[in-house]
């Protein structure tokens, strides 16, 4: 079926696309028992043309042959077999004729051509992809995209090659994504691509399935497989990392000693502080396990 295209520009002619619909068929098993039956007919009536018969007589079953002979093969020629998990899309000179999508075995117009298109689900890894986020760093990115085909006229007609065009624009979508966002906006309540997986996520799927609509391609779910700063820029997003950590430890060693203070729990001068801050700031920002030491005496001795 052909129907105008609704999201064709304002003052632009509507583009006409081919939508799917049923294409006429018959079951296919009594068609082949028929075709059986005439090629058998066909084939005896041409050795009996040319074994018993003479004259006029062997013409006429010879012709007769034949004749049988061809619409057993055109009926034979006219079956389709169709699997679960695939359709055939039929065309009669170039026209679009419908889709079967029923299994079993079918019979149609034998001078069509029926084009196999597998309904399945199927994933689509695109390739590590390096992408530089909003704040300019080369990020390595990777998604895994299910999807499987909705309309099958769309899916041949509006197309090259489905499987290339979703392959294709996944990727696009995938590097827009990875360039729209910050891979860590450290806190500061914006979007980003680490902590924000999930929000990230949906809008990749919404535009992958605006993508490939257009090829009859239904998005079931789309799903980020890698996600990291790229090789060269690693080390030093590790040390600002640490800077950062650093810095938090800081705050809740400050806390720490104003929740001291408060309770009265202890009394500490300049230099017990300092003491205590330097431990802290040990346990907090080391990368080992520390082991804790049981002073029985004061901080001099």
């Amino acid at each position: 079926m052909t129907v105008q295209d609704p999201a064709a520009p304002v003052g632009e002619p509507a583009v006409r696309r081919v939508t799917e619909s049923a294409a006429w068929s018959v079951s296919g098993v009594r068609v082949l028992v028929l075709g059986v039956v005439l090629l058998l007919a066909g084939v005896a009536l041409l050795v009996l043309g040319g074994v018993s018969a003479s004259g006029a007589g062997k013409v006429v079953q010879i012709v007769a042959g034949l004749l049988v002979l061809i619409a057993g093969w055109l009926a034979v020629r006219g079956l389709t077999p169709v699997m679960a998990g695939e359709a055939r899309v039929v065309q009669l000179f170039g026209r679009y004729l419908g889709t079967i999508r029923a299994p079993g075995l079918h019979w149609v117009n034998p001078l069509a051509r029926r084009r196999e298109v597998s309904t399945k689900i199927r994933n689509l890894e695109t390739a590590l992809a390096k992408v530089n986020d909003l704040d300019g760093n080369p990020i390595e990115i990777a998604a895994v995209v299910v999807w499987q085909v909705q309309d099958t006229a769309q899916a041949i007609y509006a197309v090259d090659d489905f499987t290339q065009f979703v392959a294709i624009q996944t990727e696009t979508a995938v590097r827009h994504i990875a360039s729209s966002y910050a891979y860590d906006t450290r806190g500061s309540g914006e979007l980003s691509l680490r902590d924000n997986a999930e929000e990230i996520t949906q809008r990749l799927s919404a535009e992958i399935a605006a993508r490939v609509r257009s090829a009859g391609v239904e998005v079931t779910e789309s799903r980020l497989t890698r996600l990291s700063y790229a090789p060269e820029i690693a080390q030093a997003m590790l040390r600002q990392q640490q800077a950062s950590a650093v810095v938090g430890a800081v705050g809740m060693v400050q806390m720490a000693l104003q929740r001291l203070d408060e309770a009265g729990v202890v009394d500490l001068d300049e230099e017990r502080k300092a003491t205590m801050v330097s431990n802290l700031l040990v346990v907090l920002c080391s990368e080992q396990a520390t082991q804790p030491v049981i002073n029985t005496g004061s901080l001099y001795q």
